[in-house]
């Protein structure tokens, strides 16, 4: 008797637990797709707003790898890849469309030019400190052509880059980074820091707070009217 009770409640368990199983399965499948469908909406229309005419695809990889361990096809293939460790920093479109409009920048890059693009892929690649900067302000541009507000690439940059002590051989201080940023916007798009509705976000007040001497760099550049290049910290 107690066997048979046994089995009966293997039969029953099992199943159950085989229809949880697929619900979560089911639930992550529709958030991928969700995510996915986010990414495609938002990066093609910054495509087609800038009339890019070279081909990127947009994949969500929900996988959390370090920077160094992450597979960048976006050179070769044209394959911006937006992983879970870069998504989790992303809280609205025009984030996203500052993390895929430097990406963007960084894949269009790579169409023109001899041996179908190959040499500008090396260029890149031999100088990628100078191109991330490059980058950064042609994703600006990007933006704004698509209608984001491009003080969102500040918030997004501010919060998920560490503050290393300085520039090393293949990336800018972050810090540096913002202050060309912002100093991209102020003299290109000043609209957006005239009316900003980034102004009360935290990670721009935080921004704020920690870019004072650069700023006022900025600030005394913009007065005299210099076109020096200033060497932001």
């Amino acid at each position: 008797m107690f066997k048979k009770l046994l089995l009966f409640g293997f039969v029953m368990v099992f199943p159950l637990a085989s229809f949880a199983i697929e619900d979560i399965k089911a639930e992550d499948i529709q958030k991928e797709s969700a995510v996915q469908k986010r990414l495609n909406d938002v990066g093609v229309s910054i495509l087609n707003s800038n009339k890019i005419d070279g081909r990127v695809v947009f994949v969500y990889d929900k996988t959390e790898v370090k920077e160094k361990l992450k597979l960048d096809k976006t050179l070769v293939d044209r394959q911006i890849i937006v992983y879970g460790y870069d998504y989790k920093f992303i809280e609205d479109d025009n984030e996203l469309a500052a993390f895929l409009s430097r990406r963007i920048a960084e894949a269009y890059r790579s169409y023109p030019g001899l041996f179908k693009g190959r040499l500008n892929s090396l260029k890149i690649k031999a100088a990628p400190k100078k191109y991330q900067i490059i980058f950064d302000k042609i994703g600006v541009d990007y933006m704004v052509r698509s209608g984001y507000n491009p003080v969102a690439m500040i918030t997004l940059v501010n919060k998920s880059y560490p503050q290393k002590r300085g520039d090393s051989l293949t990336n800018n201080a972050t810090s540096k980074r913002l202050a060309k940023i912002y100093e991209h916007i102020c003299v290109k798009y000043p609209y957006y820091l005239v009316n900003n509705e980034y102004y009360n976000n935290k990670n721009y007040q935080n921004f704020l707070l920690t870019s004072q001497d650069n700023r006022k760099m900025l600030e005394e550049k913009l007065k005299n009217r210099s076109r020096k290049e200033l060497n932001y910290e």
